[in-house]
């Protein structure tokens, strides 16, 4: 990774980052309104602050239509009945009746109908261990959990904190989750 600083005309501060992924070149431009002092403890504090938001891979609110390498992940029961909410919306795109996880068509099952959230935490690890053997594939996560499973995003998000601790760059989470991990 190599980082640039310079001035831009309104007398703010434009970082540009370069990073190589296998044979691609990233570049990532974001202003701070004053130059800072570089020392290691203020890079730290400079890429939290500016640079992790922008590298977050924010999934669509509201989701429409998928690419070919995109993925839907919901939020199911485990008997797979999936007739309410984003899971009857996964039909859509070859969610199976009766299959309550795993891959299926470009959709993603994960079950999210139990007592506590706690019961969702294997699930979500089998599927992010998923997401990191299929880097080819891009899955764009929902609110799993908050909407008919009745549980709030402080609730789910804390178990996608390895997308951001492990790098799992294929994986978009909703906003909302990416607000509890802050």
């Amino acid at each position: 990774m190599i980082f640039l600083v310079s001035r831009s005309i309104d007398n703010r501060f434009i970082i540009v980052i370069y990073e190589h992924k296998g044979n691609v070149e990233i570049k990532t431009e974001f202003y701070i309104p004053k130059m800072q002092r570089f020392t290691a403890k203020n890079i730290f504090k400079l890429k939290s602050i500016y640079i992790l938001p922008l590298m977050q891979n924010v999934s669509p609110k509201w989701i429409k239509s998928l690419n070919e390498n995109e993925i839907f992940v919901f939020g199911s029961n485990l008997a797979g009945f999936h007739g309410g909410g984003a899971a009857e919306l996964a039909m859509e795109w070859g969610a199976v009746w009766g299959q309550g996880v795993g891959l299926q068509g470009k959709t993603y099952a994960i079950p999210t109908m139990f007592k506590t959230a706690e019961e969702m935490k294997p699930y979500i690890d089998n599927f992010l261990a998923f997401a990191k053997s299929h880097p080819e594939l891009k899955f764009l996560v929902t609110e799993i959990g908050c909407g008919i499973a009745g549980f709030k995003p402080k609730d789910i998000a804390p178990f996608f904190k390895a997308v951001i601790d492990d790098g799992i760059e294929n994986v978009y989470l909703p906003e909302t989750f990416f607000s509890v991990l802050k």
